[in-house]
């Protein structure tokens, strides 16, 4: 019988790509796919899949809130999906449970999927997960929610999912939140680091999205590409950036 299959992620790109390696591994049959945390809690809890996918950063619920909510000992096996996060790593390294770092490709997922499908016959071990769920409060990342401005005297308080984009000035930076633009004294480098990279992604040595805002992504010239956001902003995308080009569905 095929391993019946749960894939659990925000982005459809994300998921997207999830299943088309399980269609070219051929032994699973994916079930079902959801876009946030509750989705998944209710379909662990109705359809008994044997194994989960689950995203580690979601808006709104984590993928340890989903194991919290639905129990350790509830959850089927589980194999992790993380992007650009190390805490998280720390806390799968430590464990025995399987993690995927996006981007991953196929053989990556086919080793991860194996190591699971042998596992299947004796189940998790439910101490595994407490663990992993307790070293993440311990140790999960803290991102910036807002931004504080100084502008003619005042401190302004900018929220980080208000931003469009971040553009490198010299030493400075110039946030983008609609039709206003603020400039901090902050490297590109230094903001980076400081922001949820599931929301925010570095497209460019000069620029960095938020990849809720892209609309569309259209080839350029030489392998760049030009990003386009919902307010028509184009900006421009290296090359050389691999990772988020496939992360944002660019293989």
């Amino acid at each position: 019988m095929k391993t019946r299959a749960l894939i659990v992620d925000d982005e459809p790109l994300a998921r997207r790509r999830i299943r088309r390696f399980l269609d070219r591994n051929g032994s699973v049959d994916v079930i079902g796919e959801c876009g946030d945390g509750m989705s998944a809690i209710s379909a662990i809890c109705d359809k008994k899949p044997d194994l989960v996918f689950l995203d580690v950063q979601m808006p709104e619920m984590t993928g340890f809130d989903v194991i919290r909510k639905v129990g350790p000992e509830q959850m089927p096996v589980t194999i992790f999906v993380t992007a650009y996060d190390r805490y998280a790593l720390r806390a799968f390294d430590a464990n025995a449970i399987d993690y995927l770092l996006k981007p991953f490709g196929h053989q990556r997922l086919d080793r991860a999927l194996m190591r699971a499908q042998e596992r299947m016959a004796g189940r998790l071990n439910v101490r595994d997960l407490r663990t992993v769920l307790a070293t993440w409060e311990t140790q999960k990342p803290k991102y910036l929610e807002r931004l504080t401005v100084a502008e003619n005297g005042r401190i302004l308080l900018i929220e980080a999912k208000e931003i469009d984009w971040i553009g490198a000035c010299g030493n400075y930076a110039q946030i983008h939140a609609g039709h206003r633009t603020y400039e901090i004294r902050q490297t590109l480098v230094a903001l980076e680091g400081r922001l949820d990279p599931r929301e925010f992604a570095r497209i460019h040595r000069s620029t960095i999205v938020n990849i809720r805002r892209i609309r569309e992504i259209q080839p350029w010239f030489r392998g760049h590409h030009l990003v386009i956001l919902h307010n028509g902003q184009e900006l421009r995308m290296s090359r050389y950036q691999r990772e988020v080009a496939e992360r944002l569905g660019i293989t």
